[in-house]
């Protein structure tokens, strides 16, 4: 997929593309690709792969849910190269995004990315997801919160559940379905105050390749414990 494909995909999507926004995912491309020789930061680096499966694919999130509302909050976990918030931020102007990722290299990346592109409301901390979701600073207080590829989604809803306020979404983006993985994480979702409400596929234009968005509703708040201590989701998961 070449930018200009890339243009025309999300324009059948109802997501119009400026010049402007253009130049930014181009400025993201070339900073991507010269940062991944000094940290690595991803596989995929042909251009056309970049603009699918990176940039195309992160923003899938828009295509079911609105971000071009003002005060709209949302907080990346895991962001590694800015995916899936950054893309979303270049389209949606008015997104406030809060990105955490436990690589302090991830993240001075990022800050140079963030001034290249010219953004502003994206907030970055270096941080494990554990300890940022007992802050009380952001402890229940994102609209969205969102996390690709980064864990099974037991985990992952540990994690990211007790950032999402009461009414908000937490989507988990996922490559492949797998109906184990989301029956597995049925406790973890109740015992954190949420509720499963769908996995939306995907087909990625031209390669065919298939994504899932398993959407969950949060609807009570979560309980103090949770989440538990560095290490221990990853150790001893919810099931």
């Amino acid at each position: 997929m070449n930018p200009e494909l890339f243009k025309e995909a999300l324009a059948r999507q109802q997501i119009q593309v400026t010049t402007r926004q253009m130049q930014q995912f181009e400025t993201y491309y070339t900073l991507l690709i010269e940062w991944n020789e000094k940290i690595n930061l991803t596989a995929i680096t042909a251009k056309k792969e970049v603009y699918l499966k990176h940039f195309y694919d992160s923003l899938t999130l828009a295509f079911s849910h609105s971000f071009d509302q003002k005060d709209i909050r949302l907080c990346d976990v895991g962001a590694g190269a800015g995916f899936p918030s950054i893309p979303l931020k270049i389209l949606f102007p008015d997104l406030n995004v809060t990105i955490v990722d436990s690589l302090n290299k991830r993240i001075t990346f990022l800050q140079l990315l963030i001034e290249e592109l010219g953004l502003t409301e994206v907030s970055l901390y270096h941080d494990r997801a554990e300890t940022f979701g007992k802050n009380v600073d952001f402890r229940e207080s994102f609209d969205f919160v969102t996390a690709r590829a980064v864990a099974r989604l037991n985990v992952l809803t540990e994690l990211c559940l007790p950032l999402v306020k009461k009414e908000g979404y937490f989507i988990a983006m996922k490559a492949a379905k797998s109906e184990e993985e989301v029956q597995e994480a049925k406790k973890a979702i109740s015992l954190l105050g949420g509720k499963w409400i769908e996995d939306l596929s995907i087909t990625l234009p031209s390669s065919e390749d298939e994504r899932h968005l398993l959407v969950i509703q949060k609807k009570k708040e979560t309980p103090k414990k949770y989440p538990r201590k560095p290490g221990t989701p990853n150790k001893q998961p919810i099931i």
